[in-house]
């Protein structure tokens, strides 16, 4: 498989440890039924609401709410965000520190989908609302007109993420504006890869052992030949034409073949595992997670900066 080690220092790696030791107290995360999904998203809710939000703007477009974050000046560029929760939790504003990192450190726009979540909506009308969303982006949003579009998703914001390139296929015009892709610790085989078929009971974060179910509950009444369909898989797409991609994933993620088996099948991609990490990283308060999203950032600035001489050239030709 196609992957870098990620380089972490002997302090990093302890750090981790240590902090491998507090998750493995903590009850994993779950999909067995529609009852708890809603009682953590409205736990999530009402945290957020005692939390201090950054400037944003929320609007329905094409009938999809967003959250849009705006840097100071003009934005060189605009990333479509979308969040993780394993399909039933999360929504846009879960992501608003990692969001205002992006529009500090990178001069861009973001703008996250709330797209609906699978306790009330298949998982086709969620692929339906990420898709709308880019869409109005890269069709009507006139803001944001001629700027190269970045997505970036994590977990099941990384699925969707990935399913929306495909997608996309339909409209190569469109396609042609997006210039890269952020993905980290995604699914990409809603049958499960052999990393998730195999995770044992010791796996953190995530019930390793319940994940094939929970994807079956997730996707009722199909067969596991229907569930490797793309989009609904984005494995098996045909990823011709993508922008190139850069793509992260732990060494103790269940979903960690995914992220390499996709890096394999996409080609133009960058991917990193990280040493002793679980799923969920870039969310710890780790040197290790800073150091991944301080790269992210660094590797979509460097890609505006190439689109930009790309597009000097052009016009002086």
């Amino acid at each position: 498989m196609a992957y870098q080690l990620w380089p972490a220092s002997e302090a990093e790696l302890a750090q981790m440890r240590r902090f491998n030791q507090k998750l493995s107290w903590m009850p994993r995360f779950k999909v067995r039924n529609r009852v708890t999904p809603r009682v953590i998203q409205a736990l999530l809710r009402t945290g957020q609401r005692f939390k201090k939000a950054p400037v944003v703007e929320c609007r329905l477009v094409g009938g999809v709410p967003v959250r849009i974050m705006r840097p100071d000046g003009a934005p060189k560029g605009v990333v479509l965000d979308i969040h993780g929760g394993g399909w039933v939790i999360g929504n846009a504003q879960m992501n608003d520190d990692l969001n205002l990192g992006m529009v500090r450190a990178c001069g861009v726009a973001v703008v996250s989908v709330d797209y609906r979540l699978a306790v009330n909506t298949p998982v086709e009308g969620l692929l339906e609302d990420c898709l709308s969303a880019a869409r109005w982006l890269l069709t009507d949003c006139t803001e944001f007109a001629g700027l190269p579009v970045f997505f970036v998703g994590e977990s099941a914001g990384g699925h969707l993420a990935a399913a929306t390139l495909l997608a996309l296929k339909q409209w190569p015009a469109l396609l042609e504006r997006v210039a890269g892709a952020v993905l980290y610790y995604g699914v990409y085989d809603l049958t499960g890869t052999p990393s998730v078929r195999a995770a044992g009971p010791q796996t953190l974060l995530l019930d390793g052992p319940g994940m094939v179910a929970a994807l079956r509950l997730l996707t009722p009444g199909i067969s596991d030949e229907a569930r490797r369909q793309p989009p609904l898989s984005p494995l098996y797409g045909d990823f011709s034409g993508l922008p190139p991609a850069l793509m992260f994933v732990g060494e103790l993620d269940p979903l960690k073949d995914d992220t390499l088996l996709m890096a394999e099948r996409w080609g133009g991609v960058e991917a990193h595992l990280l040493p002793e990490s679980a799923h969920g990283f870039i969310h710890f308060p780790l040197a290790m997670a800073d150091s991944v999203l301080a790269y992210s950032r660094a590797w979509i600035t460097q890609h505006l900066h190439r689109v930009g001489t790309t597009k000097l050239i052009a016009e002086s030709g």
